[in-house]
């Protein structure tokens, strides 16, 4: 695969709004986001992060954090959603997903900063990524949650995603979604 390079992906960004017509910024994970992305994670409620890692965890693993600034290597990529907050840039939101050729799907995992929850940025989010997926071709965008996440299975349902059993695991449900978007009716391609 071809190294992406920062130039290259921050034409890439998108600005959603809120419930409350306030701009979210989405935009590729860069390596100067490493610290703020950590500290958002770190911010979160002890309820949100195991939410978002399927168990417990205080702060992103070093390898994983890694992961996560080095967006498109192996098909994966990460966004943050961002906000003016204080005159200074804030991440209030983040996801992150991998496109899977083989099942042309996008598998993905997203949280949004317990602050803003309720405020539509994870309804946005996921609005986002269903471009993002056809704009790869993908036919499918699923993700997999505790079935006592509501803060993820409320937005999920309200954008339009179907549950079923996540295979192997009676812990988590799975919301999948079909890709229908054409190529000239995608807007963040």
């Amino acid at each position: 695969m071809t190294k992406l390079r920062l130039d290259d992906l921050r034409q890439y960004s998108d600005v959603l709004r809120s419930r409350s017509g306030e701009p979210v910024n989405v935009r590729f994970v860069e390596p100067r986001d490493a610290e703020a992305l950590q500290n958002y994670f770190r911010s979160l409620t002890t309820r949100s992060r195991y939410n978002r890692f399927l168990g417990a965890a205080s702060e992103l693993p070093p390898s994983l954090l890694e992961e996560f600034i080095h967006t498109g290597e192996a098909d994966r990529f990460s966004v943050v959603a961002t906000m003016l907050i204080d005159g200074r840039e804030t991440i209030v939101g983040e996801a992150r997903y991998a496109f899977e050729s083989d099942t042309a799907s996008i598998e993905l995992g997203l949280s949004v900063d317990d602050r803003w929850q309720g405020h539509g940025i994870g309804k946005a989010l996921l609005k986002n990524l269903e471009c993002r997926a056809a704009s790869f071709g993908a036919t499918r965008l699923f993700g997999d949650t505790l079935r006592s996440n509501d803060a993820m299975i409320a937005p999920a349902r309200d954008a339009g995603y179907a549950f079923t059993n996540t295979p192997g695991d009676w812990k988590l449900t799975r919301f999948q979604k079909p890709i229908d978007i054409g190529p000239q009716e995608i807007p963040c391609a």
